[in-house]
Order: C-alpha cells, then structure tokens, then sequence
C-alpha cells in the first residue's frame, strides 16, 4: 500500500496536540479521522498516532496486527532488571524483531529532559544486554527505534545555563538549547549504537492543531526511521504483504 507518510505524521501530530490541549474526544466524536482511529485502539494516549502509524506501516508488509503490542502488552524481559514496558514491542514467529519509544516534551524541560535521557540510555542498554545474553533467542538482533517531538517554543530554544562546579561539560552543551540537547541525545544513541534510528520533530500548539511540525536533522528524519524499520522486519521473517 503506497502512504502519504507526510500527511499522516501531521494527523500524529495534530492527534498530540488535540489530546495535550483536550480536544481530543471531541475530534473523535465529531469526525472519523485517521487519528482519532488510530488512537481509539490503541487507548488515546498523546503520542498514540505515532503507534498506530508504524503499526500501520508494518502491517503493510505482512506483519499480522497481533504481532505488534503496544503498552502492557508490549513488556519485554531485561538484564540488569526483570522487564520493561515498551510503547511497541514487535514479535512474530517468536522472535523479537523490533522495540519502539514514543516520547515528547511541551513543557517543564529541565529535569524531564534529563529524566528521559537516563530512561532512553538506561533502558537500550538493558535491552540488547538481554539480547546479547540470550534472553530473546531465536530472535536477530532487534531493531530499536526513540522517536522524539519537541514543542518549538521560547524555552526550548533559549541556550540554556550549565552548572560546571567541577569539570567542564562537553563542547556539543555549551550554549545549547533544550532542543540541541536532545538533537545530540539522540545523534549520539545512533552513532553508539544504543539505538538502530531515531527521529525527532518539533512543532507547536498553534501551528500542530492543524498538523504542522518539522524535522531540524537530515539524519533524524521519520522517514528514514521508518524505511529501515520496515527493511529490518522484512530482511528477517517470512511475510505475506497486505494487498
């Protein structure tokens, strides 16, 4: 099935706003859009457009509908703690085949920030030690993906003040937004491999109640975050493509 991914990222991020601003139920009730659908079940949770949407995507290709958890649903055992609750957990065959995060960030950056870089580095890392030691046998090695959406406000673009009592922070910090700290977050968990993709948008309430948002980095795209998911999960079971 050919998707205009464009547009259905801006019902994903419209369906984020109407929900965070609560015009969410509404919208369901006096329409039937794609993301009041998608996030009706899925249980309307804010960043649940972007869940239904790469479970759209991946059932196109012949993953069963079955086979990709969401929530509860999607926990999944790790090393250094017993489990752990993913937005999406991919499993087909009896193989894991991808793990997914969805998070977002409108308000209060400060601590939250630093509370979901801990989360992110944490809890990748957690996950491919319990691939590494055999936990999820037969599976390949996962496909791991953190997708990200910033609100583009003042204070997430103001550079931010650092606290150097003892050692000077890294270069990539200094005089650094919010949204350059997570722009390098999640650069830096590609390029060492805590993540296979990541994508990050930015948008804001005013312009994403009508689906507006952007994406400041040509390597952070959800395009690409979607095009190498969908070409892990094919090159690693049999699939039988929806028509």
């Amino acid at each position: 099935m050919n998707r205009d991914i464009e547009s259905e990222m801006s019902d994903a991020v419209q369906y984020y706003w109407e929900t965070l601003s609560g015009q969410a139920e509404a919208q369901r009730e006096s329409e039937n859009t794609t993301r009041g659908r998608r996030a009706e079940v899925l249980g309307g949770g804010q960043m649940d457009g972007f869940a239904g949407l790469v479970e759209d995507l991946l059932a196109d290709i012949g993953i069963p509908r079955e086979s990709i958890h969401h929530d509860y649903q999607a926990t999944l055992p790790g090393w250094f703690r017993h489990e752990k609750e993913w937005d999406t957990a991919v499993v087909h065959d009896n193989k894991l085949l991808a793990a997914i995060e969805y998070k977002s960030q409108a308000s209060s950056f400060g601590n939250n920030l630093n509370n979901r870089a801990e989360e992110a580095i944490g809890s990748n890392t957690d996950l491919f030690q319990a691939y590494e030691e055999g936990l999820f046998e037969p599976s390949p090695q996962p496909w791991v993906g953190y997708l990200f959406m910033m609100a583009d406000v003042e204070e997430s673009r103001d550079p931010v003040n650092l606290r150097e009592t003892n050692f000077q922070a890294d270069e990539a910090f200094q005089n650094a937004s919010y949204i350059d700290r997570m722009e390098t977050l999640l650069l830096r968990m590609v390029r060492q491999r805590l993540i296979t993709h990541g994508a990050f948008l930015l948008s804001n309430e005013e312009e994403g109640l009508e689906g507006g948002f952007w994406q400041p980095n040509e390597e952070l795209k959800f395009q690409d975050f979607a095009r190498s998911l969908r070409a892990h999960v094919e090159g690693s079971v049999e699939l039988n493509p929806e028509e």
